[in-house]
């Protein structure tokens, strides 16, 4: 198994992704347990940010893991746009989160994914997300 640090830019304590459980050419499913004491639980619960970046990191881990499979290393990336988002309960502490990601649209380096956040089989939280990979050596634009 892969370590999750392996695919993902991200690095405690903002990790919000545990393990790719699948991933294809069309989808990628991830798995994350809720951690007491994670920056982004608040009062026993993992907050809306929480969800949104877990959903940001699942396409990371997506894309990372595909380009593990050619012997490259993860691209950093930032997230562009958020749309059509739908919370509709916040997980607790504890609880097991499966994250699928399918990638909608991709045009040169900015990703068009569709985000599903499932607990025990129900949707918690959707949206869509345009992800923008940077090419090797520039910076984030301020």
């Amino acid at each position: 198994m892969t370590n999750i640090l392996n695919l993902i830019p991200q690095r405690p304590p903002i990790v919000l992704v545990d393990v790719v459980v699948t991933s294809n050419e069309e989808s990628t499913t991830t798995s994350f347990t809720v951690p007491e004491g994670h920056i982004m639980v608040e009062n026993g619960v993992l907050r809306e940010p929480g969800l949104l970046e877990n959903i940001a990191q699942s396409a990371a881990a997506r894309a990372g893991y595909h380009l593990s499979l050619e012997g490259k290393e993860p691209q950093k990336g930032f997230i562009g746009d958020i749309s059509n988002v739908e919370i509709t309960r916040l997980p607790k502490v504890g609880a097991t989160l499966n994250t699928t990601v399918t990638q909608l649209q991709q045009i040169f380096n900015i990703t068009l994914v569709k985000g599903v956040v499932q607990e025990g089989g129900e949707t918690i939280a959707q949206c869509e997300m345009k992800i923008v990979l940077m090419e090797e050596g520039a910076t984030k634009p301020e």
